[in-house]
């Protein structure tokens, strides 16, 4: 069963630290991510949401990949690359994996223009690793579905240290 974690921070950066930070935890298998989103809010109160798959992008080069190899056997691989990349782009477009797209953006809302949310879709953790290695990076904890004692253990690694 996966989790999911929201966390606010004053910064686009420092969202992205903390991403890069748990990608790289990932990476030493301490952690299991399914999906990590940043949402930012602008002025305007639009929101936006920085994918770590660009699923569009994705799709296009695969469509691109299939037509060109199916106009290829029809003698119009031009016109397969192009059709593929078009479709698949749609296709890309309209899929959505990992964390729900809607409902991100309407938990993003309630951020700031120039504040920024991380969203983390976590499927396993060796717990006291990975808040040790998140140990002070400031952010606000607004929702989780861990249970309460962990929660509180997350809210308590985020804070920032002062020095006394």
């Amino acid at each position: 069963m996966s989790d999911l974690v929201f966390i606010t921070f004053p910064s686009e950066e420092k969202a992205e630290e903390v991403r890069s930070k748990i990608l790289s935890l990932q990476q030493d298998y301490l952690i299991e991510i399914g999906d990590a989103v940043i949402a930012t809010k602008d002025d305007k109160g639009r929101v936006k949401l920085n994918q770590l798959l660009n699923t569009t992008v994705a799709g296009a080069a695969s469509g691109a990949f299939w037509g060109l190899l199916i106009g290829t056997l029809f003698l119009l691989p031009i016109a397969g690359a192009a059709i593929g990349a078009a479709s698949g782009a749609v296709g890309g477009k309209l899929t959505d994996i990992g964390i729900n797209d809607d409902k991100m953006k309407e938990a993003a809302q309630a951020l700031r223009p120039g504040e920024a949310g991380l969203f983390l879709l976590i499927r396993k953790m060796t717990t006291d690793k990975v808040l040790a290695a998140l140990q002070g990076v400031g952010g606000t904890v607004v929702s989780t579905s861990f249970e309460h004692a962990k929660e509180e253990e997350l809210k308590a690694a985020l804070a920032p240290h002062v020095e006394g």
